[in-house]
C-alpha cells in the first residue's frame, strides 16, 4: 500500500486538509485500499485552523520518514515555517520521495528550499506575494498543478482534488482516478496545465451551457468530431462555441477533445486487450502513430509501456 503523509502546519486550512483522505483515501485497487494517508504535525494535538476552527492532529512528524509521498496542504502560516517541518521535507526530498502541496503549502516547499529552480504554482491570490519572495522559482500562476520531477504544486482548494486525481491516475491509471472521481463527485481528471478559474464556473440562467453538448461528444470521441459538428449540436456559431468552451471549461473545444480522447485511450489500454490500431481508433486518436505521441506527451510512457504498468496493479518502490 502507498503511504501518504499529510502535513498540517497551523493555521491550517481545513478544507485542503481533508482533500487527500477524501480522494486518495476512497482509492480501491483490486478491492484493496491504494493508499495509506495519515494526517501529522510539527506538535500533535490540538491546532489552529481556518475560521476560528481547532483541529486535533494525533501524529507527529516521524511519519513523514515512512511515507511514499508527503503533501504539504495550505496554511497561513507563510513565513518561520516550525524548522522541524522543514527538515522533515528536505530529508524524505533527498530520499526521493514525492513530495507535493496543495495551495498556499507551495510557501513551505519554498521555504525548505525544495521549489529552487523548478516549475511551481500557488493560489492565484498569494501569486504575486510568492513571486515576491521566491524569486528563483519558475513560478506558473494561472495553472491547476505543476509536476517537475518528483514535486508537485497545486493551486487552492479545489486544485488539489485535481492534484490528488492526477496522483491516483499516475500510480493506478486512469480507469482508477476517474472511478475515484466519480466517487466523490468531482470532474474527471483535469490537465494540469487546465487555467486556475474560469469565466463563466457556473452555466448562465439562460441555459446556454455547452454541458449537454460536452456530454453528446464523450460519447462520439470515436468520430471526427470537429468544432463546425460541436457548433452544430449545441445551435451556435463556431465564434460562440469556442468563446464559450473556453469561458466554462477553460480549454479550447479540440484541447479538451485531445485531453479526453488520451484519457479513453488509457482506459482502453488499462481494461482490454485490444490491439494498439483499434484503441487509437476508438479513442479518436485515428492512427497509432498519434496514440504513440499524445501517449507519450502526456504521461510520458508509449502505450506498450503504459499497458504493461497499469493492467496489473503496479508495485510501489521505496528508497532506502
Amino acid at each position: 500500500m502507498h503511504q501518504v503523509a499529510v502535513i498540517a502546519v497551523p493555521p491550517a486550512t481545513t478544507f485542503d486538509l481533508s482533500i487527500p483522505g477524501m480522494v486518495l483515501g476512497e482509492t480501491v485497487v483490486n478491492g484493496d485500499p491504494g493508499y495509506l494517508v495519515r494526517i501529522c504535525t510539527a506538535r500533535p494535538g490540538p491546532i489552529a485552523g481556518g475560521g476560528g476552527l481547532e483541529v486535533t492532529v494525533g501524529l507527529g512528524l516521524e511519519v513523514v520518514a515512512e511515507a511514499d509521498t508527503v503533501i504539504v496542504t495550505g496554511t497561513d502560516a507563510r513565513e518561520d515555517v516550525d524548522i522541524r517541518v522543514l527538515s522533515a521535507l528536505r530529508r524524505a526530498a533527498a530520499a526521493g520521495r514525492r513530495i507535493a502541496s496543495i495551495c498556499t503549502g507551495a510557501f513551505v516547499l519554498a521555504e525548505a528550499g525544495l521549489l529552487d529552480g523548478r516549475g511551481a504554482t500557488t493560489y492565484w491570490a498569494k501569486s504575486e506575494e510568492f513571486a515576491q519572495r521566491f524569486p528563483s522559482v519558475d513560478l506558473r500562476p494561472g495553472v491547476l498543478y505543476v509536476e517537475d520531477g518528483n514535486i508537485l504544486t497545486s493551486a487552492g482548494l479545489s486544485a488539489g482534488i485535481d492534484l490528488c486525481l492526477h496522483l491516483v491516475r499516475t500510480d493506478y491509471g486512469a480507469a482508477v482516478a476517474n472511478a475515484v472521481a466519480r466517487l466523490v463527485v468531482a470532474a474527471p481528471v483535469r490537465p494540469g496545465g487546465q487555467a486556475q478559474f474560469i469565466e463563466r464556473p457556473l452555466p448562465p440562467e439562460a441555459g446556454t451551457s455547452l454541458a449537454a453538448t460536452r456530454a453528446w461528444a464523450l460519447d462520439r470521441l470515436h468520430e471526427p468530431l470537429t468544432r463546425a459538428s460541436l457548433a452544430v449540436h449545441a445551435r451556435t456559431s463556431i465564434r460562440s462555441l469556442t468563446r464559450n468552451f473556453h469561458a466554462e471549461t477553460g480549454l479550447s473545444p479540440l484541447q479538451w477533445l485531445l485531453h479526453q480522447r488520451v484519457i479513453r485511450a488509457q482506459e482502453l489500454l488499462e481494461a482490454t486487450d485490444l490491439p494498439m490500431d483499434q484503441v487509437a481508433r476508438l479513442s479518436g486518436l485515428a492512427t497509432t502513430d498519434s496514440l504513440r505521441r499524445h501517449l507519450l506527451r502526456k504521461v510520458g510512457l508509449t502505450p506498450s509501456a503504459y499497458r504493461a504498468s497499469f493492467t496489473q496493479r503496479p508495485q510501489v518502490v521505496r528508497g532506502d
